[in-house]
C-alpha cells in the first residue's frame, strides 16, 4: 500500500483507532474519507474499509490504498442502502468541512481566498451564492442564527436582501467584506465577523445537520453487534445532535423524557458508551493542529437490540 500526500490532519487520529479497534477480517466505514488520513490508519491494522464521501474530488487521495478499500462517491447516510444491515464492525464520521476544501478557492468556503461563493461539498445542488440571492430575508436569518449562532442574523439578512437587489453576491471576498461592514468592522476581533455566517451557510447548503441525523440512524442499522461507532464534531451543533442520538440509546435517559422518542420508551440499549461524555484532543495535538481545538469524540458499542425506529 502506497502513501499518498494530502494536505489535512486528522483530528483525534489515535483516539478513533482505539475506539473502533479495528484489525484483520474487520470490516470498517470511514463515513468521510477526505483525504484518506482515518482510512490509511485503519487499513493499517489489516482492517477492511469502504470509504464514502460525496465530493468527488476526494477520488484523488484513494490512489494505491490497495484491494481491501472501495472508495462509494455517496453521502454517509446511504451506508446501510449500499452495505445492508448488520454488515459491518466499525464506522468513523469525521464532520466538518476538510482542510482541503477550505485550502481551495474555487470551492468557495473561505472568506480568506477569494473564489466563487459555492460552498457545496458535492457537485450537485444549489450554491451558497444561490441562497444568499435568492432566500426570504427571514429564512437568511434563520440559518444564519441556528446554524452559524449569529447574534445579528436579522439585521445581516436584511442588509443582503437590501444589496442583493442591486447587485447579486457571487464571490466569497466580496460577501465577507460585506458582512463585515455590515457590523461594523473587526475592532481588533480575532475571529473574522463573517465566520458564523460563513458557518451558517456551509451547514445550509450541504445539509449537514439532518445528513448526520440520517448517517447516524443507518450507522445504527449497518453495525453488527459488538460494532463500533465513533464520531468527531467540530462545532456544538454537531455534537448536541450526536449526544442525543447515543444518550437515550445508550439507557442514559429516564423513561417519559420529551427527549425520549415515544415509539421507543422501554426498548433496550442498543448502543453501549465507551466512556462517559467526549474526549478531547491533547494540549499537544492543538499545538500541533489548531483546527482540533474545538474537536470532541463520541464512540458506543452497539448493543444485540434492535435498531431504534424514530417517531414519527
Amino acid at each position: 500500500m502506497s502513501e499518498v500526500a494530502a494536505p489535512h490532519v486528522s483530528v483525534l487520529l489515535g483516539e478513533v483507532i482505539q475506539a473502533l479497534e479495528p484489525g484483520p477480517g474487520k470490516h470498517i466505514i470511514d463515513g468521510t474519507f477526505g483525504a484518506g488520513g482515518y482510512t490509511r490508519a485503519i487499513l493499517a491494522t489489516g482492517a477492511q474499509v469502504t470509504a464514502f464521501d460525496r465530493d468527488p474530488t476526494a477520488r484523488r487521495f484513494a490512489d494505491g490504498l490497495g484491494d481491501r478499500f472501495r472508495l462509494v462517491e455517496a453521502r454517509f447516510s446511504e451506508m446501510d442502502a449500499e452495505l445492508g444491515e448488520a454488515s459491518v464492525d466499525g464506522v468513523a464520521l469525521d464532520l466538518g468541512v476538510s482542510s482541503m476544501q477550505l485550502d481551495e478557492a474555487e470551492r468557495g468556503f473561505s472568506f480568506m481566498r477569494d473564489g466563487p461563493l459555492d460552498m457545496r461539498m458535492g457537485a450537485d445542488g444549489p450554491t451558497a451564492a444561490d441562497l444568499v440571492n435568492t432566500a426570504e430575508p427571514a429564512e437568511l436569518a434563520r440559518i444564519f442564527w441556528v446554524y452559524g449562532e449569529e447574534r445579528q442574523s436579522r439585521r445581516i439578512a436584511a442588509a443582503i436582501a437590501r444589496r442583493r437587489a442591486e447587485q447579486p453576491f457571487s464571490r466569497t471576498l466580496d460577501f465577507a467584506d460585506f458582512v463585515e461592514r455590515v457590523m461594523g468592522g473587526r475592532r481588533g476581533a480575532k475571529v473574522h465577523p463573517a465566520t458564523r455566517v460563513f458557518q451558517g451557510l456551509r451547514i445550509a447548503v450541504n445539509e449537514e445537520l439532518s445528513e448526520l441525523e440520517a448517517g447516524l440512524a443507518a450507522a445504527e442499522r449497518v453495525l453488527k453487534p459488538d460494532g463500533r461507532l465513533a464520531v468527531v464534531t467540530f462545532h456544538s451543533l454537531e455534537d448536541r445532535i450526536v449526544k442525543a442520538f447515543l444518550t437515550p440509546r445508550a439507557g442514559r435517559t429516564p423513561a417519559g423524557s420529551r427527549y425520549l422518542p415515544p415509539a421507543e420508551a422501554g426498548a433496550p440499549p442498543s448502543f453501549k458508551l465507551l466512556f462517559n461524555g467526549a474526549q478531547a484532543p491533547s494540549d499537544a495535538e492543538t499545538r500541533a493542529n489548531p483546527r482540533a481545538r474545538s474537536a470532541k469524540l463520541r464512540a458506543a458499542v452497539r448493543t444485540a437490540a434492535p435498531a431504534w425506529k424514530e417517531a414519527a
